[in-house]
């Protein structure tokens, strides 16, 4: 028994040393490593996790800024375009060994409280995120790039060659 103990001990400190430098670079980071196998979590589940926690809340009509929503509409339509990472519009991650960050942009439903909503998006992101993966959240950034008004649902919108723009000058 005695043997045993300075076995563990001593890959424990190698498998720490190891881990504080080998996965720097790499896309799945360590969250959990014990004696029985370590579990690697890819930086596109928590975006993921991220993104569908933000989506709970109400008052958040959608992720990403303009150009971001377009591009992500017009690839869930491409047959096999809607998946992975780089798809989830207005969620950036950083995930490190134990902890990461998220950066999210959002869109939010006129009416609602920014500050009120922000404070249930970061608290249910941070929750599921640290549940689902044992990630310690650091931070979560919101960036609120656009208000949806209600009109905008009932009304198409007009291209731009069939609204002509005013004149600035004379």
């Amino acid at each position: 028994m005695t043997s045993s103990t300075p076995v563990s001990t001593s890959a424990a400190a190698t498998t720490t040393a190891a881990t504080a430098t080998g996965t720097a670079g790499s896309p799945a980071r360590l969250a959990e490593e014990t004696t029985q196998g370590k579990t690697t979590i890819a930086a596109s589940v928590v975006q993921k996790i991220a993104g569908i926690a933000a989506r709970e809340i109400s008052g958040v009509h959608s992720m990403g800024g303009g150009i971001s929503r377009t591009f992500g509409a017009i690839r869930e339509r491409i047959p096999g375009g809607g998946t992975g990472a780089s798809n989830i519009a207005g969620v950036q991650v950083e995930v490190g060994e134990k902890q990461a960050a998220v950066d999210l942009d959002i869109v939010v439903e006129y009416g609602a409280s920014i500050v009120d909503l922000a404070r249930a998006v970061r608290r249910n992101v941070i929750t599921a995120v640290e549940r689902m993966t044992g990630l310690e959240v650091i931070e979560v950034n919101i960036a609120v790039n656009d208000i949806h008004l209600p009109e905008e649902d009932d009304q198409p919108t007009p291209s731009p060659a069939a609204v002509p723009a005013p004149s600035r000058v004379e």
